[in-house]
């Protein structure tokens, strides 16, 4: 905020608005033609059976960097347009995929979807519930009906 004012000071508030301004709008324009050309990318790989994660890092940092292009002020929008650099972005995406551990699900339970594995042998709740039919006799009127037949 401190530079945009300093900035402000020499060129004008209108002139520092209309900067402001014109740089979200050429980002904006810029971040859509890098999203669809990472969706585009990310998609190529789902349909041949890749895990697109290092497409999945690059919109997560396209993300930031609209948030920073729409803040007002000239560092955040360095930054942003930093981002929306293929190359820097790329970089940047790699370094983040190298800490962080990808596992591919290759089928079995989903555990995210409300099903649960089958239970293995332990002593857990689930193991011990046996399945049947259950059903009520009532002994006692059986017994009255007896006795009043034979007495």
């Amino acid at each position: 905020m401190y530079l945009l004012i300093e900035v402000g000071g020499y060129i004008g508030t209108l002139p520092t608005i209309a900067a402001v301004m014109i740089t979200a709008v050429i980002g904006v324009a810029l971040l859509r033609r890098q999203g669809l050309a990472t969706l585009t990318r990310g998609m190529g790989r789902l349909q041949r059976g890749e895990l697109p994660a290092l497409e999945m890092v690059e919109g997560l940092l396209l993300a930031v960097a609209g948030a920073l292009l729409l803040t007002p002020g000239f560092i955040t929008d360095g930054v942003g347009f930093v981002l929306l650099t293929p190359i820097t972005r790329g970089l940047i995406a790699e370094r983040v995929l190298a800490n962080v551990r990808v596992v591919e699900a290759t089928g079995g339970a989903s555990f995210g979807g409300g099903t649960r594995p089958p239970a293995q042998n332990d002593d857990s709740a689930d193991s011990r519930i046996i399945e049947g039919e259950f059903s009520a006799n009532d002994d006692s009127a059986s017994n009255d009906s007896d006795s009043k037949t034979t007495g």
